[in-house]
């Protein structure tokens, strides 16, 4: 009987969880965030400082997605991460929804560069590959979503919905910049953007693929 993946977003959350507490419990946060977390300046072809090392640059962006800057942090991410992976999973497949993450892992660090190439803090936190299973979960069920909203003007209720999910999940990682703000960490607003953007492209091509193997 092959291998299969009952659930790839708690597969995910497992992973994620245990990798920040482990971390954080040997007080490696800050050598974790060098090591593994995205530095777009990286990616620009800059070196590391003298002594420092750190996995290849363009495995970074989906390395960076299991560190987190405290457990408020990671809390947040895989609050979100639970709830819309888990109904975005009944749509697409633990396969589909592994690939929704990988993307938005890329699609959101790839985001980041493109807006500060040569940024020198790293960027931890799985909230840029949440991000696009948040953009994708809007597609999904956004008739069910529309039903509780109502339309604004020429604006029909489903696309309001999915500009309310987007302003929430601003609204999370703000709420977790605000309360880390004494650790030095600052919000990747691109990656959050570059991460929602993948998920809705993805949405459609991810649920034609699923039923076409099924």
């Amino acid at each position: 009987m092959p291998f299969q993946i009952r659930s790839a977003t708690a597969a995910l959350v497992v992973a994620t969880s245990v990798v920040t507490l482990l971390v954080q419990a040997l007080d490696r946060t800050g050598y974790s965030a060098i090591y593994g977390g995205f530095i777009p300046a990286r990616l620009s072809g800059a070196d590391l400082p003298e002594g420092f090392s750190a996995l290849p640059a363009w495995l970074t962006p989906l390395s960076c997605t299991f560190l987190h800057a405290g457990v408020f942090h990671l809390g947040m991410n895989m609050l979100m991460l639970g709830f819309t992976g888990k109904e975005s999973e009944r749509v697409v497949g633990p396969a589909g929804l592994i690939i929704l993450y990988v993307v938005g892992a890329y699609a959101s660090a790839f985001a980041q560069w493109a807006m500060e190439p040569m940024e020198v803090i790293p960027m931890v936190g799985a909230s840029g590959a949440a991000s696009a299973i948040v953009g994708a979960y809007s597609l999904y069920y956004r008739r069910a979503g529309a039903k509780r909203v109502r339309a604004i003007g020429p604006i029909p209720a489903s696309v309001v919905h999915i500009l309310w999910l987007a302003v929430g999940w601003t609204l999370i990682n703000l709420l977790m910049w605000w309360a880390l703000l004494g650790e030095g960490m600052q919000i990747a607003a691109a990656a959050h953007v570059g991460g929602f953007l993948a998920g809705l492209i993805l949405a459609r091509p991810l649920l034609w693929w699923r039923w076409r193997n099924a």
